[in-house]
């Protein structure tokens, strides 16, 4: 034992045991177990001993043991690496938020100071508002339809601090409205997050109802659900709210369903499921089942028309499915309209087709009638001749028209300038009339256009075209000014597009000219032809692009101090810093053409003419347009499997 000891400390700072093997060989030690047991705790007492006396056998293990030693290390070490980063990095992430919060908190813990006419609280800074808003010009769009997304598209980012307040916080795709009450269409598919739209621009938005306009302040009031009202200011502001559906003060509207909402679709497709589960009743009486399954539209345009044709699709796939078939026989579904024919804003060719083919469908379509009253159980109208009728009814839709909502109407009796009774009045670049300073604009259905009146323009257009001033206008004289004039009011480019015709038409006396008062005369008759655009998507869509697109002009503008040219009447060019708004294009509206579905058939008016009425085909065009009008790949999406699941499956009868 002593003599092993000795060996073993004799060793120190001799060469590693793999050289020392390689050059020794290897080296047989004593077979005693004691020998062995003592080698074996002299190396694990003292590891940097040379092994000299080790089997070759004892090396290997040692080195796989060394090895495998220092891998594990390794791994130790670059997981503790990783450890530390990543609670380095959660630590300056949890500072950051805490920062972010700190700094929110020190925002709104400050009172929000309280102005303008009700002394409201004005919220001037809105959560999660960055620094770099602050000094962006304020845009508030007050809506969530076609125009106000319409604009939200348009908008390019960082040249708004821009603000969405609407009371509902989704995008409703409105002209597929009818197919959800009763289940061809899901009503989720035709909604969008307003959230996921203004991302683009990073917007803010606001659930809450605007209530009334402070124009010397520029400050809305806004009304969130059960809490206190408060000012938003703004720099530019987009009026977008829409309109209500006009009612002309008839008794008893209160038993009326209408279809301006996801919501209105929702009470009727439960409306019309609940009447036809009670008509399934035994103990319901044969003239209660007919009024129960007595389904009235008061009005003939697109919307009513189409209800009426979803309703017939749906008796006539659907019903004899799942209800007793006699109830089939019992099913009636009248339209009521004022007008001497349905769809009277189409060409007369459409609405011929549309009321055959209602005909053989067995839809009562009453023209030439007015809506009297509302009865709990039954409608009564009087034709034109004056004779009084009544209809009982299980459920009545009220699509006559449109009507100013509250908002719209208190803004109205603020501003003198606003005589129209249905909608706020604008000039042809969308400003709302009566606010001095291009700060306000009104789109969509909310709005009209008002029309230029070229009789009061007469002789600032008739001196303008004399340009050899001998007191009348050559041929050539007219084309310019023909071009002029419709460059200034676009509404009047379909009327002048013809000016060589225009010309010999009013050039009464024949002398190759046109004097003052022929032109008057020429004048007066357009204006007589001159009507208000529709209140349809495709206006506010059109409307809303184009003042999306010229909101960015007027930033660069301002921003750069470089104005656009003028490109007609213009009189504010010689202003140090004029009004860009007047430099721009008015709005100029192209009509693609109005579609309807009249059941299992379509029909499309394209204007000059030009109509296409038909079945499969005419029904595919009509979806496929909105299709493609869709804002979004999800409602995309969602329409094909509705459209898919209608055709392998039929409509979804549920309540909800």
């Amino acid at each position: 034992m002593y003599y092993v000891r000795s060996k073993l400390v004799e060793s120190r700072g001799a060469l590693h045991i793999h050289y020392r093997l390689l050059l020794s060989g290897p080296v047989q030690l004593s077979n005693t177990n004691c020998t062995s047991k003592a080698i074996s705790n002299y190396l694990y007492k003292y590891p940097h001993i040379s092994r000299k006396f080790v089997s070759t056998e004892t090396v290997n293990t040692e080195k796989a043991t060394i090895k495998s030693s220092k891998f594990g290390r390794k791994v130790i070490t670059v997981s503790s690496l990783i450890i530390s980063a990543a609670a380095v990095f959660a630590i300056l992430n949890h500072k950051h938020a805490e920062a972010e919060n700190n700094k929110q908190e020190k925002i709104f813990s400050r009172v929000l100071k309280r102005g303008g006419p009700k002394n409201l609280l004005i919220a001037d800074r809105l959560i999660d508002e960055g620094d770099s808003d602050i000094n962006k010009p304020r845009l508030v769009i007050l809506g969530s339809g076609w125009g106000a997304i319409s604009v939200l598209k348009e908008l390019e980012k960082d040249k708004y601090h821009v603000t969405v307040v609407s009371p509902r916080n989704y995008f409703l795709f409105t002209p597929l409205l009818p197919s959800a009450t009763v289940g061809t269409l899901e009503t989720r598919s035709l909604l969008e997050p307003i959230r996921s739209l203004i991302k683009s621009v990073s917007a803010y938005f606001l659930e809450a109802k605007a209530t009334d306009i402070c124009f010397s302040e520029k400050l809305i009031e806004l009304s969130p659900d059960s809490d206190e009202p408060f000012y938003i200011p703004y720099d530019k502001l987009v009026i977008a709210v829409g309109s209500k559906s006009i009612t002309y003060g008839i008794e008893g509207i209160e038993h009326c369903h209408f279809l301006k909402s996801i919501n209105d679709a929702r009470m009727i497709r439960k409306k019309i499921m609940d009447n036809f589960e009670k008509a399934s009743l035994p103990t319901t009486s044969p003239e209660e089942k007919k009024s129960l399954l007595s389904f009235v539209v008061c009005g003939g345009g697109p919307t009513g028309v189409e209800f009426a044709a979803e309703l017939y699709d749906f008796l006539t796939e659907d019903v004899v499915r799942y209800f007793p078939l006699i109830l089939r026989n019992e099913v009636r579904v009248s339209i009521i309209q004022g007008q001497d024919h349905i769809l009277n804003t189409y060409d007369a060719k459409i609405s011929d087709f549309a009321e055959k083919k209602f005909r053989r469908d067995n839809i009562n379509v009453i023209t030439n009638a007015r809506v009297q009253k509302i009865e709990p159980k039954h409608i009564v109208y009087k034709m034109k001749d004056g004779e009084v009728k009544e209809l009982d009814y299980g459920l009545v839709l009220w699509s006559t028209g449109i009507a100013m909502n509250p908002l719209t109407k208190t803004i109205s009796e603020k501003l003198e300038v606003q005589k129209n009774t249905r909608a706020l009045i604008t000039d042809n670049r969308l400003r709302l009339k009566g606010v001095p300073d291009s700060s306000v604009y009104a789109i969509g259905d909310c709005s009209t256009i008002e029309n230029p009146n070229l009789v009061k323009q007469l002789m600032q257009f008739f001196v303008d075209g004399d340009t050899d001033k001998n007191g009348h206008l050559s041929y050539s004289e007219f084309q310019t000014l023909a071009k002029k004039i419709s460059r200034r009011y676009p509404i009047t480019k379909s009327h002048l597009k013809k000016a060589d015709i225009l010309f010999a038409r009013y050039d009464q006396d024949k002398s190759g000219t046109l004097e003052l008062e022929e032109l008057r005369i020429m004048f007066e008759d357009i204006d007589k032809k001159l009507t208000s655009l529709p209140a349809t998507a495709q206006v506010a869509h059109q409307q809303g692009k184009y003042l999306g697109k010229k909101l960015n002009q007027i930033a660069v503008a301002h921003r750069t101090k470089k104005y656009p040219p003028s490109s007609d009447y213009s009189v504010d060019i010689d202003k140090p810093e004029p009004d860009v708004d007047d430099l721009l294009p008015p709005f100029s509206y192209a009509h693609f053409g109005s579609l309807a579905y009249v059941g299992n058939a379509a029909v499309a008016d394209f204007g000059t003419g030009w109509t296409w009425m038909g079945g499969l085909p005419a029904v595919y065009l009509w979806r496929s347009v909105y299709f493609s009008e869709q804002i979004s790949f999800r409602t995309r999406a969602l329409l094909a499997i509705d459209w898919s699941k209608r055709f392998l499956f039929g409509r979804d009868i549920s309540k909800f």
